[in-house]
């Protein structure tokens, strides 16, 4: 029989089927609550407007430039958009500075690919992205934490990342309400970081997906706006900024964006012509056309909703949960992250909680790239709305204290 394995390049093997994903296929049973996906909820789409936005690009001229191939930089009225929206963060930048990819995980897949070669280092926090951890898996990268308001010195790292056989070439971080634990990077740790990547002369890929969805506080400039403060243009920047259009607009047209300075960009572009040659265009389109009509509207409509759902749930976790947990107080985002007793495993946790409780959450070992983690889990509360909240976390938490009792 035709043995496939021993044909694969060496990287393959530590490629993974993601959790999450599998845990996606729970929500086509009904009996089951799932607080796992952190995915966006389809009634708060744009659906309208996609369908007016489509229905103009068949209805008129650019239907035939919407069908065609494309450059590989992306379409500029986006890209156009997209500097404009830069520019209210401070983050100023032209359009030489920003690129369209398929989604920021394809972004990620890139990044991991320009900067990563075998045995290099990739610095990330303890917990970080499970998506990141994949998309750097394929080049066979190893990986320390990166502590934002740690004390570690450039000269650890490096004697680190030379042990392990490489050097190391990348920060890398979600920002704002990151993925999984909804936590914030705050203003000293994100000039610690960037001091850090001085020092180490490496990249920061600062991962932005969740940045629009804040509900409370005051927002904290990106760290590629502290950058451009400090040296003057994007062009002289580490930092490179990933954004996406999947939380706020539409995931499924997967369109995101990444904006650096301009010989990063360059490299990007020849990898996405060697890749898909470019995004969508038809999609780019659409999501051009509903960003300029009503972006703004789009994002309070979600956040008026996530918002009440999140407090929903932190209400449920103060009512419900035994002595002995703790959790996350995210100021916005989709998720909560949840700490068991020591000795606790989420991920048997989640084999009882399906079986008797019929809720469904992510276990955090997955987005540790030690391995640790094991008494800590994800929860998101995007989909769910206040009664399977209620009810959810009131049956999850009585399954946590019978198992802390047992």
């Amino acid at each position: 029989m035709l043995n496939w394995d021993t044909m694969f390049a060496s990287r393959s093997s530590r490629m993974r089927a993601s959790e999450i994903r599998e845990l996606l296929k729970l929500l086509d049973r009904p009996d089951i609550i799932s607080f796992a996906g952190g995915i966006p909820d389809p009634a708060l789409f744009p659906d309208q407007e996609f369908k007016q936005a489509y229905a103009d690009i068949f209805d008129g001229a650019a239907v035939n430039s919407a069908l065609q191939y494309s450059v590989s930089e992306g379409y500029k009225p986006l890209r156009e958009w997209l500097v404009g929206q830069m520019a209210a963060l401070d983050i100023r930048c032209e359009l030489d500075n920003v690129f369209i990819v398929s989604g920021s995980q394809q972004g990620l897949d890139y990044l991991g690919k320009l900067f990563l070669s075998p045995d290099d280092t990739a610095l990330v926090t303890w917990p970080t992205y499970l998506g990141a951890l994949q998309a750097f898996n394929a080049y066979e990268p190893a990986y320390d934490q990166l502590t934002p308001n740690g004390n570690r010195t450039p000269e650890s790292y490096r004697a680190a990342a030379s042990a392990a056989g490489g050097k190391v070439k990348f920060a890398y971080l979600s920002t704002d309400f990151s993925n999984p634990t909804g936590e914030t990077v705050d203003l000293d740790g994100r000039k610690k970081v960037l001091a850090l990547a001085e020092d180490l002369d490496i990249a920061v890929i600062e991962d932005a997906a969740y940045q629009s969805l804040r509900y409370d506080g005051d927002p904290i400039p990106p760290i590629l706006a502290l950058e451009i403060a400090e040296k003057g243009h994007i062009n002289d920047t580490r930092t490179i900024y990933c954004g996406s259009f999947s939380k706020t607009l539409a995931p499924g047209l997967r369109v995101g964006f990444i904006v650096a300075n301009a010989p990063v960009i360059r490299k990007l572009v020849l990898m996405k012509q060697a890749a898909d040659l470019h995004s969508s265009t038809i999609n780019q389109m659409a999501i051009s056309d509903v960003a300029e009509r009503g972006f703004d509207a789009q994002v309070a409509k979600i956040k008026a909703a996530y918002s009440r759902r999140r407090d929903c749930m932190l209400a449920a976790l103060e009512k419900y949960m035994p002595e002995g947990t703790s959790w996350t107080k995210p100021e916005g985002g989709m998720f909560i992250w949840i700490t068991l007793p020591e000795g606790m495993d989420g991920a048997k946790l989640l084999a009882k909680s399906l079986e008797t409780a019929k809720v469904a959450f992510v276990p955090g070992k997955a987005f540790f790239a030690d391995g640790s983690g094991a008494n800590t889990f994800r929860v998101s509360f995007s989909c769910a709305n206040e009664q399977m909240i209620e009810d959810g976390i009131g049956r999850l938490s009585a399954l946590i204290s019978a198992e802390i009792g047992s």
